[in-house]
């Protein structure tokens, strides 16, 4: 099928426009690729090919420079990359610098600057609680409610979609062992989520506030934080997470600009606690995003989470990560947490799907109660669009690989 010829419907149409980072067979050379339907458009040659004065932020080999040239470029390109795609007198030139999805290789789509996640789901949080702390008079935290709590992590292992995930060994200890062991995880867990990438940076030591969320932050991808439950259990208390964590984040190698969710956005959940001024959000714009998100295991859905289920939305996020002074720096990336919804098939985790390994799933290869070798874990996700088409997000995928 042309290129241009999307079927009506199509959750990668027009409308989308997610960016990437490509290659192809005849030249190892990435460069800025955008996707519509099962092609990938060349947006550095067409760029060039059409006078574009953002030839140099397309023609490069990763998103960096588009992030960082601001607002108003990410507006004016994507405006341009519309009328490239659908006006007819562009068809002659552009369509020659069109590949077919399944011809090139997809890349990392931007240099990952720093590494936050957070836990801003409360349906996640409570089942958290109510594992770990069953006896508890409250399952969240004491100051669950009042601020965003989030980790940094570690940059260098964010990889992109498709990256084969190697078990990770390290300490652990389960209650009932004299001493700790060191050795491969036996509870290797996902965590589905949404990534958010920030464009713009600040400056160090002044805060981001609210309303600025949208100069700062270009997109979103979806983003499966992987967890090796037992590595983190013993080393978690008091700093949090580590080795548990720092092995492998996979991302999607498109990233979808937040000028295509218009359609999707959505008001968080009713707030049930006074909120300090820095992330009082009552009179901002709508800051959640009606995301719904797709696990499966060998291909075998487990698990729907909606992400409008939220409770602290990415502009919470990014106020609190800079209100102490923190800058942000063009690539940086950070996580929502995982995502779950109330309802048991609507967890993002096996930690919560299998309650800590008490139950079991059962898939069509047989039960899972944590990831075995050989497991492959999809997350894909699709989110309202204009004239009740979905907008598609670029899903992630990664297999599990013996520990080495």
């Amino acid at each position: 099928m042309p290129p241009f010829d999307v079927p009506e419907g199509d959750p990668f149409g027009p409308h989308n426009l997610p960016y990437g980072v490509f290659s192809t067979p005849g030249s190892p050379e990435r460069t800025v690729g955008v996707r519509l339907g099962d092609h990938v458009l060349d947006a550095g040659a067409a760029a060039h090919a059409l006078g574009s004065p953002y030839a140099s932020l397309l023609a490069r080999p990763t998103l960096n420079p588009l992030l960082a040239a601001g607002r108003t470029a990410w507006s004016d390109v994507r405006r341009a990359l519309t009328a490239w795609v659908t006006v007819p007198a562009h068809r002659e030139t552009v369509g020659p610098l069109f590949h077919p999805l399944s011809e090139v290789t997809l890349h990392l789509p931007f240099e990952v600057a720093d590494y936050v996640d957070f836990y801003a789901s409360e349906n996640h949080a409570r089942n958290v609680g109510r594992i770990f702390r069953p006896d508890a008079a409250d399952s969240l935290t004491p100051n669950w409610k009042h601020l965003p709590i989030g980790y940094h992590g570690r940059s260098g292992t964010v990889v992109v979609s498709g990256t084969d995930v190697v078990r990770p060994s390290g300490q652990r200890k389960a209650p009932t062992d004299a001493a700790p062991v060191l050795g491969p995880s036996v509870r290797l867990d996902i965590e589905a989520e949404v990534g958010f990438v920030v464009g713009v940076p600040s400056e160090l030591g002044r805060p981001v506030p609210l309303g600025d969320f949208r100069d700062h932050v270009f997109g979103l991808c979806l983003l499966n934080d992987w967890s090796a439950r037992d590595v983190q259990a013993w080393e978690y208390v008091p700093l949090g997470p580590f080795l548990g964590k720092s092995f492998a984040t996979s991302v999607s190698a498109w990233i979808t600009p937040l000028d295509a969710l218009e359609e999707a956005r959505v008001a968080p959940p009713e707030r049930t606690h006074e909120l300090l001024p820095y992330l009082d959000d009552a009179d901002e714009e709508p800051g959640g995003y009606d995301l719904r998100i797709t696990v499966a295991v060998n291909g075998h859905v487990v698990s729907e989470p909606p992400f409008s289920t939220m409770y602290w939305t990415a502009a919470q996020q990014l106020a609190h990560m800079t209100v102490n002074g923190a800058c942000l720096r063009t690539g940086d990336l950070y996580g929502s947490g995982t995502v779950s919804g109330p309802a048991e098939r609507e967890r993002g985790s096996l930690l919560e799907l299998t309650w800590n390994g008490r139950d079991v799933l059962e898939l069509p290869d047989g039960e899972r109660t944590f990831l075995e070798d050989g497991d492959v874990v999809t997350l894909s996700a699709w989110a309202p669009g204009p004239d009740g088409v979905r907008v598609g997000l670029g899903e992630v995928t990664g297999r599990v690989v013996p520990a080495v």
